[in-house]
């Protein structure tokens, strides 16, 4: 099953921008999913199993590393080819 996650990083630094840059680095590591970066969000397309694992790998450390907050929408119907 194909799905989109849309994902909003919220950093809670005062240099939001470097754990930003970390969050985008790690995901374009994985090729074997599409992801598409936006001014407000992140929409990573993928095959369901391989992109929640994805996001397993890429948020966890990230969120042991900074004060973070993540807003995730998931779908299997929204422009999932």
């Amino acid at each position: 099953m194909q799905i989109a996650i849309e994902i909003s990083y919220y950093a809670l630094t005062g240099d939001y921008a470097a754990p930003v840059k970390d969050f985008l680095e790690r995901l374009s590591q994985y090729k074997m999913i599409r992801v598409e970066t936006g001014n407000m969000s992140t929409i990573i397309f993928g095959e369901y199993y391989l992109v929640m694992q994805t996001i397993t790998d890429t948020l966890a450390p990230l969120m042991v590393r900074y004060p973070s907050v993540f807003i995730l929408k998931i779908s299997n119907a929204c422009n999932v080819k």
